[in-house]
């Protein structure tokens, strides 16, 4: 007598998207983080509308910008922040966590190497935020406190600004994550980018309000292309006859960062030792 079939299963996920999808699944399998997130985001909207509003009752235009530039740059901006603002900390899955605890020797043993791991995380974390995005950035057209791109080529370009504006941003805060291979905590550290990021990005206000020599300096480092520069071609602030300039710029900090996050993972590879073999 044969033995009975088996029930025929489909092709595996591959690791890189059950990888991907752990953050998306965690998030959504918790109504009140949830719940919390969209309460803040309203209320988010809600005063920086209203406070911006209410600086140009005086005046029609400041540092180059109209009210419905300057509030509509303000309000994508606490949209767009929503991308890298997930919390892991409360499931222990934070690189300072795993050095702390000694478990991120796990990450060296696995099929997939740690690199890629962490950015198949990563892209869960931003296609989660974008989630977001997306859902706002709808509900404040409609609601009439956001206003449409300067043009559709701006909107475009806006666009693949925003995407390489995230790229961007991830290496530096896996450059704040690797650097806890050789300070174990890297809180203060965090504090300070989190604060250099917001500052000079133009995540608290737009750059065009800061002086010259303010954004002279911010031009030289990485932060204000993530956010500064995708921001101000939608809203019309940058012409799109430098597009290929803003595009370069943000394309070699891109090159640069993961060159130098490619050496840095190599490094922390031989710092990691595995107790009893």
């Amino acid at each position: 007598m044969s033995a009975p079939a088996l029930p025929r299963r489909g092709p595996a996920m591959p690791l890189g998207w059950r990888t991907a999808r752990i953050t998306p699944l965690g998030e959504l399998l918790s109504p009140h983080r949830l719940t919390g997130t969209a309460v803040r985001l309203v209320i988010q909207v809600f005063l920086v509308t209203f406070l911006w509003r209410a600086l140009y009752q005086s005046t029609t235009s400041s540092a180059g910008l109209v009210e419905s530039q300057a509030v509509s740059y303000a309000v994508l901006a606490v949209l767009i922040s929503r991308i890298r603002s997930l919390d892991r900390s409360p499931g222990r899955d934070t690189v300072p966590q795993q050095i702390h605890y000694g478990t991120i020797v796990y990450w060296f043993l696995r099929p997939l190497p740690p690199r890629r791991y962490y950015l198949y995380r990563a892209l869960g974390d931003q296609m989660y935020g974008f989630a977001w995005v997306v859902a706002g950035y709808v509900i404040c057209r409609l609601a009439g406190v956001l206003a449409g791109p300067a043009s559709a080529a701006a909107g475009a370009a806006a666009l693949v600004s925003l995407l390489l504006g995230q790229s961007v941003l991830y290496y530096l805060a896996l450059l704040t994550d690797l650097a806890c291979f050789w300070i174990i905590r890297n809180n203060s550290v965090l504090l300070i980018l989190v604060f250099a990021q917001n500052l000079l990005s133009g995540a608290y206000a737009p750059l065009w309000y800061f002086p010259e020599w303010f954004r002279s300096m911010s031009a030289l480092l990485p932060f204000q292309a993530t956010l500064n520069t995708p921001l101000s071609l939608y809203i019309g602030r940058i012409p799109l006859s430098e597009l290929p300039m803003q595009l370069g710029g943000q394309a070699l900090w891109v090159g640069l960062l993961a060159a130098l996050t490619r050496l840095l993972w190599t490094r922390a590879a031989v710092r990691v030792v595995s107790q009893g073999g």
